[in-house]
């Protein structure tokens, strides 16, 4: 007996159809290859640490990744002394000697431009300190610290080193006052505590109405152009503040914080002392003594006094004991 032979299938097999019910990203996930899957896992990981670990190291110090200038290369100033120069040719020759013997004995190097250097329109003479110490960074590319000292500072104590008076790490740290108003006696603005002196960029010191500019220290670096070209932007210039650029800075270094986190004040008879006539001025131990490292007249150029009266016998004191 015969049974008949089932249908002959065709001999064209039937598509696969996918299973619809699952998810488009699953389906995608099962036409890659085990070993890539495995490699791109890795990757993601290392990816999501890298940036986990920059993360972190920036909460702890923001300027972990920022280089520190503490000393300068062989054959470089460590430091460079910036004076802007009047039309007083006389005067200018006390000014730089001053200077010079001072930086010959420590190796530090001097620059003095002339104050109708830069374009400062309009605005008051004494803006051309921001610019001359932008220009001594260029000039200098090596160097760390730029000692802004204006024209009516003398220095009186030659024996005394930048390096050892003010900017060692521990020295500077000893210094700082922390927790003061940044412009006497009632901003609400105050400077910082706990900061490390080797974060320090800029070295000012304080009087009874404010941020005294007669010297300061600077250190190298991105903050250190940020400052200044923040400081003489031509917006601030324009607002014609009363006392210039020192009311320009007072303003910046109160409205933003990345300014005020890098400056340190130490007291005033360090680096910016005054003399009896302009004891109204001068803060706490702020009047000069015999032995501080430099004296400064500001309003020296008011009448009836003159700068050049009142520095001459600072001149020759230091001339004489550079001679010995």
């Amino acid at each position: 007996m015969h049974y008949g032979y089932p249908t002959r299938k065709g001999s064209h097999s039937t598509a696969f159809s996918p299973k619809t019910n699952l998810p488009p990203f699953i389906q995608a996930l099962r036409r890659i290859r085990k070993r890539s899957l495995a490699v791109i896992t890795v990757a993601v990981f290392f990816l999501f640490w890298l940036v986990a670990k920059l993360i972190g190291r920036n909460l702890v110090d923001p300027d972990a990744a920022s280089p520190i200038f503490t000393k300068a290369p062989s054959g470089s100033p460590n430091v460079v002394i910036v004076t802007t120069l009047g039309p007083d040719a006389s005067f200018n020759e006390a000014l730089k000697r001053n200077r010079e013997n001072y930086a010959a004995k420590h190796g530090y190097a001097t620059f003095f431009p002339n104050m109708k250097d830069y374009p400062i329109g309009d605005s008051p003479r004494t803006w051309s300190k921001v610019p001359a110490v932008r220009h001594a960074m260029t000039k200098f590319p090596k160097t760390p610290f730029f000692f802004y000292i204006d024209e009516r500072t003398v220095i009186t104590n030659p024996t005394l080193s930048v390096e050892k008076h003010i900017t060692d790490k521990a020295r500077l740290e000893s210094l700082m006052i922390a927790d003061i108003p940044v412009v006497p006696p009632d901003s609400v603005i105050k400077t910082f505590g706990n900061i490390k002196g080797d974060r320090i960029d800029l070295i000012m010191t304080q009087d009874k109405e404010g941020l005294s500019q007669g010297s300061w220290i600077l250190r190298r670096g991105e903050w250190a152009k940020f400052m200044l070209d923040s400081w003489f932007d031509p917006l601030y210039r324009s607002y014609n503040f009363q006392k210039a650029e020192r009311h320009a800075l007072e303003h910046i270094v109160q409205w933003h914080g990345t300014l005020l986190t890098k400056i340190a004040l130490i007291p005033q008879n360090l680096l910016n002392s005054y003399t009896e006539k302009d004891h109204e001025l001068a803060g706490e131990d702020g009047i000069w003594k015999d032995g501080d490292f430099m004296v400064s007249f500001p309003d020296c150029s008011e009448p009836p006094r003159s700068c050049k009266e009142e520095m001459n016998p600072f001149f020759r004191k230091t001339e004489v004991s550079a001679s010995a």
